[in-house]
């Protein structure tokens, strides 16, 4: 009988409550899938299409956008990422385990990162590119020579702070696991 007492009382500790490990587990695997998003365009998508003409580089960008853009659950992976990194962090700090809240909230920042370039650069070369029109009646192709130069070097930041967050969000996993509180 004093063994499962003991046991029940390990199993407390080392754990966080049920709130606790599902807000870690979905900040994990959401920034795990944005991380992965930016890094299949840096590592496939991008070069792929920088080995066409421009045509066909303004016609796919622009429809790879539309589709992002109308897309309810990229939508939601896209924000509810930082929401629930946030929400783990502040969860995980209120409950004493700080070790496990500094690196969630590492990832938030790494994440937020991410998304202020998303918002301040990507998004505006996206739309840049959407009211260039119709990429067959295009006769000057300048806008690709900028929106390549500086949309992928964002890219590839953003995909270096996805990957240091998941990284993060990794750690504090460890932690939350070992019930470590500091």
């Amino acid at each position: 009988m004093q063994t499962n007492t003991t046991t029940t009382t390990t199993k407390t500790t080392t754990g966080g409550n049920r709130i606790s490990t599902v807000l870690l587990m979905v900040a994990t695997v959401l920034v795990g899938l944005m991380a992965g998003l930016f890094f299949a365009f840096d590592v496939s998508v991008m070069p792929g299409l920088a080995r066409g003409d421009e045509r066909t580089y303004v016609t796919a960008m622009q429809n790879i956008n539309a589709v992002i853009d109308g897309n309810g659950l990229f939508g939601t992976v896209f924000v509810a990422a930082l929401l629930a990194a946030v929400a783990s962090a502040v969860v995980e700090l209120r409950t004493g385990r700080r070790g496990v809240a500094v690196w969630v909230g590492a990832a938030a920042v790494l994440y937020l990162v991410a998304l202020v370039i998303t918002f301040t650069v990507n998004i505006p070369l996206n739309n840049e590119l959407a009211t260039a029109g119709d990429a067959a009646r295009l006769t000057d192709f300048s806008i690709v020579d900028r929106f390549k130069g500086t949309w992928v070097a964002t890219n590839i930041v953003r995909t270096v702070c996805c990957t240091a967050a998941l990284i993060a969000l990794a750690r504090a996993l460890v932690l939350y696991g070992r019930g470590t509180p500091r």
